[in-house]
């Protein structure tokens, strides 16, 4: 049987709702799973399946922090972030800042994986098999750099330097996840000058979009569908239409 997951899109809620909103049901998952287990006898797994979630959103101008992260990787005092409207948290995912923002689809899976598979890597690796197989759709190669987690474009004809096109940061608590990858779609990339991205030093790296890459704006909702559609078939789950009246 494929693992259902509620999927919503989240638009006009500040990155502090939506944050919430993910550890309100990532503690309920949690919470039924272990209902389920300290039942007697307990609940078969098939049974009364969890609630998987798969959220995206379109934040407004936001840098986060992950746990392993420094503020020295952010370049901007706390009134500069003021003056340019941007919000800033400290969060509870791994990896270092990163920037969310208009034009970006950030994607938080809350899965049980045990309902899937219990291998932190090969999630990572299947989330960016997602970036890596809607990249090919629009005829992009994207690829990974071992030392580095995420999608990657170039070396290539477009640019001699590698381009991160997503980002990646989870957290997991009893094998559910939280949080997810961040995918530049139409972003406006000059925010990523006001940070040190994933704290990554490197001159022969650098930050894209998939729009800079194309030379022209795209349908953030035609590649949202996309990535939805192929998300089903990298995790190897269908989605439902019913939703948590909350959100």
């Amino acid at each position: 049987m494929r693992p259902s997951v509620h999927f919503q899109w989240i638009k006009d809620k500040s990155y502090k709702d939506v944050w919430d909103i993910q550890t309100l049901l990532h503690r309920q998952l949690i919470s039924e799973k272990l209902e389920k287990r300290n039942s007697h006898p307990p609940i078969q797994a098939l049974e009364n399946s969890p609630l998987h979630q798969l959220i995206f959103c379109e934040h407004a101008p936001v840098f986060t922090l992950g746990k392993s992260g420094s503020m020295e990787h952010l370049l901007l005092s706390d009134k500069e972030l003021e003056s340019g409207h941007i919000e800033f948290f400290k969060i509870n995912r791994g990896g270092d800042i990163t920037y969310h923002g208009p034009g970006q689809i950030t994607g938080y899976p809350i899965l049980d994986l045990e309902d899937f598979y219990t291998d932190v890597h090969r999630y990572v690796r299947n989330l960016e098999e997602v970036i890596i197989r809607l990249l090919k759709e629009y005829g992009l190669q994207g690829i990974r750099i071992p030392e580095y987690t995420g999608v990657w474009l170039g070396p290539d004809t477009r640019s001699d330097s590698f381009r991160k096109i997503c980002a990646i940061g989870v957290h997991l608590s009893r094998w559910v996840s939280m949080h997810g990858f961040a995918f530049n779609v139409n972003t406006e990339l000059s925010y990523f000058d006001k940070i040190v991205p994933c704290g990554i030093v490197d001159e022969n790296k650098k930050v894209t979009s998939l729009a800079a890459e194309l030379g022209t704006m795209l349908s953030m909702e035609d590649v949202g569908l996309s990535l939805k559609r192929i998300f089903s078939d990298v995790f190897e789950c269908s989605f439902t239409d019913e939703m948590p009246t909350y959100l």
